[in-house]
């Protein structure tokens, strides 16, 4: 899984690029590098399975086409025990299922460590991931600023109360 590395980070940097133009500055979003993310998920991929990290990959035969990433929280936030920490598709590979399975995945995973719950920050603007979570059940929680490597942002934050019911949704669509 750690080879996954330098592909997932190619993933994200492509899809921040994509989603975020017009809403992070520019030369933020030019300025980050594939080499740095991968030296993160390189860590990410490493850790010991104890720490409750839980990454999944869609791939073909030409290569990864997407990723979601979990973890169960140390302690619950919101009431919540578990939380998406990512979920990001190649734009070639969006709006054919697939984003649903690697939610699916997620959502198993994080019932296997007993977390019933999950929740998902998105940045505010993110009109497309928000209409997803929508879709397939997620209740709206909070909205909130945050700072990002010195930006200022607006998250909303969702959470599915019951991760059953949220696997159902996805295999349903």
């Amino acid at each position: 899984m750690v080879d996954d590395a330098a592909a997932i980070a190619a993933v994200r940097v492509e899809g921040w690029r994509i989603t975020y133009r017009g809403v992070i500055p520019d030369a933020y979003l030019d300025a980050m590098r594939v080499e740095e993310s991968t030296a993160l998920w390189a860590r990410i991929l490493a850790q010991p399975s104890g720490d409750k990290r839980m990454v999944f990959v869609a791939e073909d035969d030409a290569g990864v086409l997407g990723f979601s990433a979990a973890m169960k929280l140390a302690e619950p936030k919101f009431g919540v025990n578990a939380e998406l920490t990512g979920i990001y598709l190649k734009p070639q590979a969006q709006r054919l299922g697939i984003g649903r399975k690697l939610l699916a995945a997620a959502a198993r995973a994080c019932l296997a460590e007993n977390a019933p719950d999950m929740l998902v920050w998105v940045i505010t603007q993110n009109e497309a991931a928000r209409k997803f979570y929508e879709s397939l059940g997620a209740e709206l929680m909070a909205g909130q600023p945050f700072s990002w490597d010195g930006l200022e942002l607006h998250e909303t934050g969702y959470c599915w109360r019951d991760l059953t019911a949220l696997i159902v949704a996805c295999e349903g669509h």
